[in-house]
């Protein structure tokens, strides 16, 4: 398996799973929102994202993150905001690999805290994410227009 940064040619096998993604999340966005991500990946606007991929070269999962300035670290934080692999890997440490290869990302630009959220009921992933991170006490609220 192979853990390395999204490129312009891996964009038709990161829209099936972005599909895929999407589904899982029960929402749709329209193709604007789909390509305007896809180009924030590959540009310098500060999102990042990383594919694993099997030795055929074909791509079994991804992250998206997002390093931001903070009132309380000198150097930032590290948001985690999609993170996503195909029925057919999960369960073999896709998942987990996707996440410390975000760790690592982080501690090289000297970022303090990688943070992220999921849905309460979503206990695979939760499952997963007991082992790797600290759940925290924040509740999340938002205004949407």
């Amino acid at each position: 398996m192979t853990l390395r940064p999204l490129i312009a040619s891996d964009k038709n096998q990161w829209l099936v799973l972005w599909a895929g993604y999407l589904h899982f999340c029960e929402t749709k966005l329209s193709d604007e929102i789909t390509q305007t991500t896809w180009q924030r990946l590959l540009s310098d606007t500060g999102h990042q994202g990383i594919g694993y991929f099997n030795d055929q070269g074909k791509m079994l999962g991804f992250v998206h993150y997002l390093f931001h300035d903070s009132t309380w670290s000198a150097n930032g934080y590290c948001y985690l905001e999609d993170l996503f692999v195909s029925e057919a890997a999960r369960a073999q440490g896709a998942g987990k690999a996707l996440i410390e290869s975000v760790y690592e990302e982080a501690q090289k630009a000297g970022i303090t805290r990688v943070y992220w959220h999921t849905n309460e009921g979503n206990k695979t992933a939760r499952n997963l994410y007991d082992k790797v991170a600290t759940l925290s006490d924040f509740i999340q609220y938002r205004i949407e227009k």
